[in-house]
């Protein structure tokens, strides 16, 4: 039974680490007790044998607690469902990515299976997951060249042709790129509309990556662009309500 209590308490300190990993801003110690379903007191005691293990945990008094950026664990053993997720999505990139992602995935699961025990490889070889493969748009500018573009925040000069094959010149932000089972999206705001546009990948006739950097932050950007798109929804939401 004590060895159940200390295997249940190793588990719940990796469980907070995890968390404090994925948040994207300090948590209280009430919060991470909900998701763990204990009390607070349980999670400042862990907390604490944690920072003397040297864990880098920082927490400020009404704030809550941080994981400072750095921090690697030795690699760890990883569940069944934890590996099934990760080949399933491994398979949709690697149907459904550009050749660049493809392979990344690809390699990523072999990195995997490299620290995975024995008793799952089996995953590996005959996994119990399966993604349908599709043919793709096809497209004249590498999606890759538009994913650095989304990394170095700089500005993209595009040839652009809508739906009915009218090109246009165009200096865009990009935010993100978008995958779909038949295609991608790149989201950015549009200096010619001076307003947040979805520009499809298979319609982008060429592309310059500008020297000149996007003139704000990408959360902030990207906190804009989710505040139009809820906005946009909700004015479609209110005509269509209106019409009906």
């Amino acid at each position: 039974m004590q060895e159940d209590v200390k295997m249940r308490r190793a588990d719940r300190l990796f469980d907070i680490i995890e968390i404090l990993r994925a948040a994207r801003s300090p948590l209280s110690a009430a919060r991470i007790a909900e998701e763990l379903d204990v009390v607070a007191r349980t999670i400042y005691r862990d907390i604490a044998t944690l920072i003397a293990q040297r864990v880098p945990i920082r927490g400020e008094a009404g704030v809550g607690y941080v994981l400072e950026p750095g921090f690697h664990m030795p690699p760890l053993m990883l569940t069944p469902e934890e590996i099934d997720a990760a080949v399933l999505g491994a398979q949709w990139v690697q149907s459904r990515g550009e050749p660049e992602l493809a392979r990344a995935a690809e390699k990523l699961i072999a990195k995997i299976e490299a620290v995975s025990p024995a008793r799952v490889q089996s995953a590996f070889v005959e996994p119990p997951t399966s993604v349908a493969p599709v043919v793709g748009a096809r497209e004249t500018v590498s999606a890759a060249h538009l994913r650095q573009a989304i990394r170095n925040r700089v500005k993209i000069k595009l040839d652009y042709h809508d739906g009915q094959g009218a090109v246009s010149h165009r200096v865009i932000w990009p935010i993100f790129m978008g995958y779909r089972d038949a295609g991608r999206i790149l989201a950015a705001w549009c200096e010619l509309r001076s307003g947040f546009r979805y520009f499809r990948t298979e319609r982008i006739m060429d592309a310059e990556l500008l020297d000149e950097k996007i003139p704000k932050r990408s959360d902030i950007l990207r906190r804009e662009w989710r505040a139009a798109m809820d906005a946009e929804r909700e004015s479609f939401a209110g005509s269509s309500a209106t019409e009906a």
